[in-house]
C-alpha cells in the first residue's frame, strides 16, 4: 500500500492546539522558535539511531527515517521561504510537495546518520535564521500560491509545528515549552 499524499492545508495550527501532538503553536512566543526547533532536532538525533528506523510501521505510514529526512527538507524550505520574504516584497512561495520529494529522494534510502547530521544542521539554520530577525522585521509578508499569507512571525510558529508534530507521528511526546 503507498502513502497517501497529505493534502491538509495545516495553518489552522496558527490558532488553535493540534489534536493530534497536542502542541499548540498559538502560544509560542516568536522568540522561543529557535530554542524548540533545535531541541527537535536533538530528539530527532535520537529517533536516527533506532534500529528500526527504516521500519514503516504499517505500508501506508512513513517510516521514522522517512519522517526525519521529510524534517529536514522542511527546515530547508523554510530557510529558503525566510529568506525570500526577507529579500523581496510579499514572494509568493514555490510550491513544495513533500510526497513527490519522499519518493523521488528515495528518504526510506537514505543513511540515517547522514540525515541526523544534515537535520540538524538544516534545524541549526533555520533556528539561527529566525533568531537573527529584528523586531521590526517579523511583519514582512511571504504568500503560500494558494495565496495564504504569512509574517515572519506567522511563519515561524507554523514552522515549528511541523518537526514537532512528526516526533508525534514516530512515537515520541513533545516534552513542552523552549525554557
Amino acid at each position: 500500500m503507498a502513502i497517501t499524499p497529505d493534502g491538509k492545508d495545516w495553518t489552522w495550527v496558527l490558532d488553535r492546539p493540534c489534536p493530534e501532538c497536542g502542541f499548540d503553536a498559538s502560544t509560542v512566543v516568536y522568540d522561543e522558535v529557535p530554542t524548540l526547533t533545535r531541541r527537535a532536532a536533538a530528539v530527532w538525533s535520537d529517533v536516527l539511531r533506532r534500529t528500526d528506523v527504516a521500519t514503516r510501521p504499517d505500508p501506508s505510514v512513513w517510516s521514522p527515517l522517512e519522517y526525519s529526512a521529510h524534517v529536514r527538507d522542511v527546515c530547508r524550505i523554510f530557510t529558503i521561504r525566510l529568506a525570500l520574504m526577507l529579500s523581496d516584497d510579499e514572494p509568493v512561495f514555490a510550491d513544495w510537495d513533500q510526497d513527490a520529494t519522499a519518493v523521488r529522494a528515495r528518504y526510506n534510502h537514505e543513511d540515517p546518520a547522514a540525515v541526523a547530521v544534515a537535520l540538524t544542521d538544516a534545524a541549526d539554520a533555520v533556528a539561527s535564521g529566525f533568531a537573527g530577525i529584528d523586531v521590526a522585521r517579523r511583519d514582512r509578508v511571504g504568500l503560500r500560491s494558494d495565496g495564504h499569507s504569512f509574517t515572519v512571525e506567522s511563519l515561524a510558529r507554523y514552522f515549528v509545528h511541523d518537526p514537532i508534530h512528526h516526533l508525534h507521528d514516530v512515537g515520541v511526546p513533545w516534552p513542552g515549552r523552549a525554557g
